[in-house]
């Protein structure tokens, strides 16, 4: 096993992106740090590199276990990297928040006004 590898192909591997070149492109768009800092495809990481990942609200942060050239099955592709507690309890935080938010739809509970209804909201506002 070699003791570093390409950014774009370590983040196919461990399953964040679907395809090489799709994660080529999103660090391309600087949505993915390495240490902090932005990154290009090419960019050599090593185990225990910080990989923040903004694919979702909030941003995944992530510590680099292994390194592995091959896209195995979804629980081998876990073991290559660990989330930072910060990022854990971030995400939790954002769920329990879209958890307890309102749904806008459940506002409007008898639909679109109908021809008549619109006629009656036109009687009352004097149009």
């Amino acid at each position: 096993m070699t003791d570093k590898m390409r950014l774009d192909k370590w983040l196919w591997a461990a399953r964040f992106y679907k395809t090489r070149s799709l994660a080529a492109q999103e660090i391309g768009k600087g949505r993915v740090l390495v240490n902090d800092q932005s990154a290009k495809p090419a960019r050599d990481i090593a185990v225990n590199d910080r990989i923040t990942v903004r694919k979702e609200d909030p941003a995944l942060h992530v510590c680099v276990r292994a390194l592995s050239a091959v896209r195995g099955p979804a629980p081998v592709a876990r073991r290559l990297y660990e989330e930072t507690p910060e990022s854990i309890a971030a995400r939790e935080h954002a769920a329990e928040m879209r958890r307890l938010a309102p749904e806008p739809a459940r506002a409007i509970t008898d639909g679109r006004p109908t021809k008549r209804d619109r006629r009656l909201i036109g009687q009352v506002r004097g149009k």
